[in-house]
């Protein structure tokens, strides 16, 4: 047709690029991973057919077949976003059109010191000599020598679990390759975190290295990265890329080296850095349990068990939590947690017990004490970097020691803080349920899946709406500090019923035995009984539910309730809500 070109053809989408992650948060798999697609369609009409690549330009066919075009560098150019850190730094492109990448593991996260004897930062085993281990974000060789020391002490089988929700890329370094992840200009130290629903972040990964190497080539086969957010003196880092073998993805950098070794496996397990995992997140870690023999109560497992390894950036979040389910799941293995409990003399409390999170959980049951025993042994034998029943108590102080009142704490930090004691106190929650799902369904071999078993619970799936009350049943500077005031001053009567009724707001539900009413005081619950039974209604059983949560008293005919020290509250006040958490 005129021009020199190869006979391999690549369809094109008529899609769309990806938009920003953290902007809108969506992605559609249906898209091509390729630049030059939705560049070629937005160029030409979509009008193209095919795309035949050639050495002097790609040639774009059209539907008809009666035009062809040439896409050189420039035009391409024109359709990349460039961006710079500063004005002092040179302009690069950028991935998916927003994204510096990062170098992502440095030296002071190595807080144990392990890179240099184990290959990976904060390399460790949890206490008691079970085989589970946690591990930070390892280099390609850094994780083969990784293999080298579990081999070496004896691990013929192993579960390497990634728990890493955001994309990481790996770039060839002299003889190696490390890590580096997307970042926002905005945000340069937090990694991309929720991606979307329906969004893989396995596809991510190969759609930014296609990126990169499409870059690389409109800029003489380099690429720009950062290896110092702090010091951008020298920054950024060109590397080159010579082609699509020089960016490795993780599942890349974990399965080569596990090639020849087909009892040593790998999966990517996406964890959150804060919160409770998802149910779907657990179903897929139960679906790997269910995939693992040696991990089950067989009748012909009489081998070790496989060593359990869990990898995060840093190794301490993510990593912990993965280590601490690791570790319940070998407990029950080694029948531990099914041996008779001991009657004790006097039950002590329990160091989570002030939390009526935890209080309703061991109220509704039976064994609700021992599970919660069992979480907080594994907790401490995974706490050599982070101790999550720490976190969850020192978020709590720091949340007690906040006065709403206090000009010293902006409304963003009581926030930020409630978010902390929030989502901590959620995920050992969550932990503790995952245990009694061990509990009911290890010996069945996981008959069902924690989310389908959690549905079947739903006293137990209805406990987190509780997780707003974050503190003890009564704080003790609310008791110390706080005051009485008359539940009259902020109830108004909207209806005028207090004449009649002796309560405020009473009413019915029409052609329908349900009622509502502001709080009763003794005098008022009398005639409000009074009427319901008479002659007229003639209601034999009355149930009457109080829905406050706060404690409540009557002192000479009026209830009141204890409030924070502080202005009087005005009915207008009493309107308005805290943000959803």
């Amino acid at each position: 047709m005129g021009t020199t070109a190869s006979t391999a053809q690549q369809t094109v989408s008529a899609g769309t690029p990806f938009e920003g992650l953290q902007g809108s948060g969506t992605m559609d798999s249906r898209h091509s991973l390729s630049v030059h697609s939705f560049q070629t369609t937005s160029l030409h009409n979509s009008k193209a057919k095919s795309i035949i690549p050639n050495k002097v330009a790609p040639v774009v066919i059209t539907y008809n077949c009666k035009e062809e075009f040439q896409i050189h560098d420039e035009l391409l150019k024109a359709h990349y976003t460039l961006g710079q850190l500063s004005d002092a730094t040179p302009e690069h492109y950028l991935v998916q059109g927003r994204y510096f990448l990062v170098r992502d593991v440095t030296e002071k996260m190595d807080m144990l010191g392990t890179v240099g004897s184990c290959g990976a930062p904060n390399f460790r085993q949890v206490q008691g000599g079970l085989a589970v281990f946690g591990m930070g974000q390892p280099s390609l060789s850094g994780f083969r020598r990784v293999l080298q020391k579990l081999q070496k002490d004896g691990h013929r089988e192993c579960v390497i679990f990634c728990v890493r929700e955001e994309p990481v890329l790996f770039l060839r370094a002299d003889e190696d390759f490390v890590s580096y992840t997307p970042r926002d200009k905005q945000n340069l130290h937090e990694n991309l975190q929720g991606l979307g629903p329906g969004v893989r972040v396995e596809s991510l990964e190969l759609a930014i290295r296609k990126e990169i190497h499409d870059f690389a080539q409109l800029s003489e086969n380099t690429y720009h990265v950062y290896h110092n957010i702090e010091d951008l003196r020298g920054e950024p880092h060109a590397v080159a890329i010579c082609g699509e073998d020089d960016v490795h993805v993780t599942e890349e950098v974990y399965k080569r080296p596990l090639f020849l070794q087909p009892t040593y496996r790998y999966h990517r397990l996406p964890l959150p850095e804060q919160g409770s995992p998802l149910e779907a997140q657990l179903d897929a870690f139960v679906s790997v349990l269910r995939e693992t023999p040696s991990l089950l109560q067989l009748c012909n497992a009489h081998g070790p068990p496989p060593a359990l390894v869990f990898s995060c950036q840093m190794g301490v979040g993510r990593t912990n939590l993965g280590m601490v389910l690791g570790t319940l799941i070998l407990l029950h293995r080694s029948g531990i947690t099914s041996q008779p409990e001991a009657a004790p003399t006097q039950a002590k409390p329990l160091p989570m017990e002030q939390f009526q999170l935890i209080q309703s959980f061991l109220r509704m049951v039976s064994q609700g004490r021992r599970m919660v025993e069992e979480v907080d042994r594994a907790i401490t034998a995974c706490a050599e970097l982070h101790d999550l029943k720490e976190v969850v108590l020192e978020n709590q102080k720091k949340l007690e020691g906040i006065r709403p009142e206090s000009p010293a704490q902006g409304s963003g930090s009581r926030h930020s803080i409630w978010q902390r004691a929030l989502r901590s106190l959620e995920r050992y929650f969550y932990l503790i349920l995952f245990n009694y799902y061990l509990h009911e369904q290890y010996p069945l071999a996981f008959a069902l899946s924690f989310s389908r078993w959690l549905c079947a619970h739903p006293e137990l799936y209805r406990l987190p709406v509780t997780l707003s009350s974050v503190g003890p049943v009564a704080p003790r500077d609310l008791i110390a500090e706080g005051s009485l005031r008359e539940d009259d001053l902020v109830s108004p009567d909207a209806l005028s019923t207090v004449r009649e009724m002796d309560v405020a707001n009473f009413r019915r539900v029409p052609r329908m035995p349900i009622y509502g009413t502001a709080q009763p005081s003794a005098k008022a619950l009398g005639s409000i009984l009074a009427y319901l039974t008479d002659a007229k209604r003639r209601l034999r059983k009355v149930v009457w539910v109080s829905l406050r949560e706060e404690a409540v008293l009557e002192c000479d005919g009026h209830t009141h309730s204890l409030r924070r020290p502080g202005p009087p509250v005005t009915p207008d006040q009493l309107e308005v809500r805290p943000p959803a958490l």
